[in-house]
């Protein structure tokens, strides 16, 4: 095993001829995937990795210079993709791995067949002619209750961002996963994804990018989908599902999963 795979925690799993690589987004690992991995490992090779900073990595790997831009990220997606000798694959990326994904495929289209986002967005903030759902005011509150108290944060944040009560299944879980990263890196990746203005690169992702969103997201209004489809150079499609939270496969499986497949399995101009 490669050194990039074992840092990133990388799994292969699945058999298939065609190899779909998935991209989890903020405070959760891998394990976000754990009810769309069932229905893929018949037909795909499936490649699964941590980003770095997740709670499940090693904190001493942790480079807190190279994650201040989303280019670190997408970095590490392109590493991964050669350690593993990849020559095209479906990325599949979930919030700020949506992004991570569309940086890496400016620098190496070949690799990459289609890209499909879930719950993506170029810019948080919101700006002259742009609704990205926060203020800078928001942030800075943010940011203060990461640093203040990461626990009690974590218990307030992921209600808010999955679309549930505590006592949801998905809550719980993304709870866990999001108390697991240690406070001051969880901190500097916020602020690496909330304080990003990935605007300027839509013209240069030419990949097919399938944009797939919840009608309810506290981080990413739906008029952002829209914005990354008229923006994005490449071809595009948006499916706004019945489904709330920033992170539906997670939270309704039910809804998503059946459309992730579809993404996944059919091309645009099909």
């Amino acid at each position: 095993m490669g050194i990039v795979e074992e840092a990133q925690n990388v799994k292969i799993v699945g058999s298939g001829q065609q190899t779909v690589v998935l991209g989890h987004g903020f405070g959760t690992d891998q394990s976000v995937w754990k009810h769309l991995i069932p229905h893929l490992i018949d037909d795909y090779r499936v490649v699964l990795y941590d980003n770095m900073g997740a709670g499940t990595t090693n904190p001493d790997y942790f480079d807190f210079e190279r994650y201040r831009t989303l280019e670190g990220f997408a970095y590490d997606l392109l590493a991964i993709l050669e350690e593993l000798h990849i020559r095209s694959c479906v990325f599949v990326g979930h919030s700020v791995s949506a992004m991570v994904g569309a940086i890496a495929s400016i620098t190496r289209p070949d690799l990459f067949q289609k890209i499909v986002m879930i719950s993506p967005s170029p810019r948080y903030l919101n700006d002259v002619d742009y609704y990205g759902g926060f203020e800078q005011e928001d942030l800075e509150q943010l940011f203060e209750a990461m640093q203040s108290n990461y626990k009690a944060w974590c218990a307030g944040f992921a209600p808010l961002a999955v679309g549930g009560d505590m006592e949801s299944v998905a809550v719980q879980e993304f709870s866990r996963t999001l108390f697991n990263m240690r406070p001051d890196i969880a901190l500097s990746v916020a602020q690496t994804i909330f304080q990003s203005d990935m605007r300027h690169i839509l013209g240069l992702v030419t990949v097919p990018c399938h944009i797939i969103q919840s009608r309810k997201d506290m981080a990413v209004p739906v008029v952002v989908s829209e914005y990354l489809h008229r923006n994005l150079a490449a071809e595009s499609i948006v499916e706004v599902m019945h489904s709330d939270g920033h992170l539906p496969q997670l939270s309704s499986p039910d809804i998503v999963v059946p459309v992730l497949l579809k993404h996944i399995r059919y091309d645009i101009a099909v």
